[in-house]
């Protein structure tokens, strides 16, 4: 599959709102660190504060046809980024093409040498693609009383 980043801040309102729809799914918001329902002014203000930030960066991901999720990368430094990746709550099975995208975005576009994920320990199907693709553990932690799996992989 052929995919393109969208830049959060060079997207119209109607896809804003789209992948706002997505993050507020239930399907989603379960795994993310903060687990509320975030409103489209706040959304907005979100993406707007993105045009002056050098150390984070989200994008929408096409397909061949559609948008199949968004992945992001936060506390961005010149050695790693903290990376994060949801697909299309409507969708199955692009995981893998989120991932490679999220990679390749980041080793060779930002050139940092290590991506950092944090994933809930009971989240096994993120767990299972983030070793798929040559992520291992670093370290667990609690957070707001959950297990995290802190996860690494090196360029």
């Amino acid at each position: 599959m052929q995919v393109r980043l969208l830049d959060f801040t060079t997207l119209d309102k109607e896809l804003l709102t789209l992948v706002l729809e997505w993050r507020n799914h239930s399907d989603i918001r379960c795994w993310m660190l903060n687990g509320d329902e975030i409103s489209l002014e706040n959304h907005l203000r979100f993406v707007e504060s993105l045009k002056n930030r050098a150390d984070k960066r989200y994008f929408l991901v096409q397909g061949d046809d559609s948008y199949i999720g968004v992945i992001d990368f936060t506390d961005i430094t010149n050695i790693s980024a903290e990376i994060g990746i949801y697909a299309n709550p409507q969708m199955r099975g692009v995981g893998e093409a989120l991932m490679s995208a999220l990679i390749e975005y980041g080793f060779s576009t930002l050139g940092v040498t290590m991506l950092i994920a944090s994933v809930f320990a009971d989240n096994e199907r993120a767990k299972h693609l983030y070793e798929k693709f040559d992520f291992t553990e670093r370290n667990r932690t609690f957070y707001k009383g959950r297990e995290m799996i802190i996860m690494e992989r090196r360029a």
